[in-house]
């Protein structure tokens, strides 16, 4: 089926404003993003109105069509990339507006004699540069894991940077050598190519924040939300998943871990200040026992960790460090008065990481209560028949 460059170039203006309009209507889902999602709407916006504007830029005299409609074009390519950018909380204004009046001063230099020539090939690298900058930006992703979205929009975008490139760069001299003709099959590709990506990248866009968004929401649900750290759900579903991979061939070792005399410092200086001490043991016991530790609040001042590849000696050094560690530094000043907590550890540890984890878990248990027994702010081991009951 043949299709004219004239509706391949109403169909592209169409899709970049459904495209606008469809990311317009998503920061209504997305609050938290309604500024990066406002400034991607209004890059497809500015894309359409300058595709528009170019369909009539020969009603304009001399060059001054085609400068502004093609100003108003890499508008809106720069739009796109600050509104990636800001995706990843960084800014590209000054770089935009640098692009921006090198473009417009090389429109005056060219004038109203060479407008064809910059229409058909100087113009395409800013384009091929904002995309370019696009896919870099796409590509960083600081803090968030490569989505397949995030892949896929990197792509599309470094596609796109690639043609304008060869368009600028390389066409020039395949129509010198092969003629007019060679220059309609490559606007057509180039029309094709856009059509695309007016389409697939919003859409990767979109996904891509839903996705960020429905990480977002399952982190929440799998965090304490007064600690920062994991919740029981979390553990039982990690530490299973720890257990079940490393079989037989690391030792694992579990933490139950109780604040001493909780209660009392509730009832006596306030839940405000009980919260406090929560918070204080979660951040010393992350510092204490390091990333590799699966730490959560399981319990209103209960705790437990998972320590793969520790052994009963390197578990109760870190047991012990974390008693101490707590024990000597948790002093909150209320009203001018010091309000000292400790804690009571139990350990319970598996030859092979084959244990099921609510045994691990019952073992340290049982540990941990013997050392609130002799007072807390200590470390007792599980005994041996309980460990084995678990291993």
């Amino acid at each position: 089926m043949h299709v004219d460059l004239n509706t391949l170039y109403l169909l592209l203006i169409g899709t970049l404003f459904a495209s606008a309009l469809m990311t317009l209507w998503e920061r209504r889902v997305h609050p938290k993003r309604s500024r990066e999602l406002g400034i991607l709407a209004a890059g497809f916006a500015t894309l359409a109105i300058g595709c528009a504007a170019a369909s009539w830029r020969r009603e304009f005299p001399g060059a001054l069509g085609s400068a502004l409609s093609n100003l108003v074009i890499v508008s809106g390519y720069l739009l796109v990339l600050h509104g990636v950018a800001a995706l990843n909380g960084r800014k590209h204004v000054r770089l935009s507006l640098a692009v921006l009046v090198l473009l417009a001063l090389a429109w005056i230099i060219a004038g109203t004699k060479w407008q064809d020539v910059m229409w058909m090939y100087p113009s395409a690298i800013p384009i091929s540069f904002a995309s370019g900058m696009t896919a870099f930006e796409l590509a960083r992703g600081d803090g968030r894991k490569h989505l397949q979205a995030q892949q896929i929009a990197m792509l599309v975008s470094g596609a796109h940077a690639v043609l304008y490139a060869f368009r600028a760069l390389i066409l020039p001299w395949l129509v010198a050598k092969f003629g007019f003709d060679f220059l309609m099959t490559a606007s057509k590709i180039t029309m094709y190519e856009g059509v695309l990506y007016s389409v697939v990248l919003p859409m990767t866009l979109l996904r891509l924040v839903r996705d960020e968004s429905h990480g977002q929401l399952l982190q929440q649900s799998q965090t304490d939300f007064l600690t920062g750290i994991g919740n029981r759900r979390w553990f039982f579903e990690q530490g299973s998943r720890v257990l079940g991979e490393g079989g037989a061939a690391q030792p694992v070792s579990l933490l139950a871990v109780d604040l001493d005399h909780f209660k009392k410092i509730n009832d006596r200086y306030g839940h405000e200040t009980g919260d406090r001490v929560l918070k204080s043991f979660a951040d010393i016991a992350r510092s204490v026992l390091g990333p590799d530790a699966l730490l959560a609040r399981i319990g209103g001042e209960e705790f437990a960790a998972l320590l793969p590849g520790h052994d009963s000696f390197r578990a109760k050094e870190a047991g012990e460090a974390l008693v101490v560690a707590f024990g000597g530094t948790t002093t909150l000043s209320v009203n001018g008065l010091g309000v000292e907590a400790t804690v009571s550890v139990g350990l319970a540890q598996s030859a092979s990481g084959a244990s099921a984890l609510v045994d691990l878990l019952a073992a340290a248990d049982q540990a941990l209560y013997r050392a609130k027994s002799l007072g807390g702010n200590r470390l007792v081991l599980a005994h041996a028949d309980a460990a084995s009951a678990a291993a």
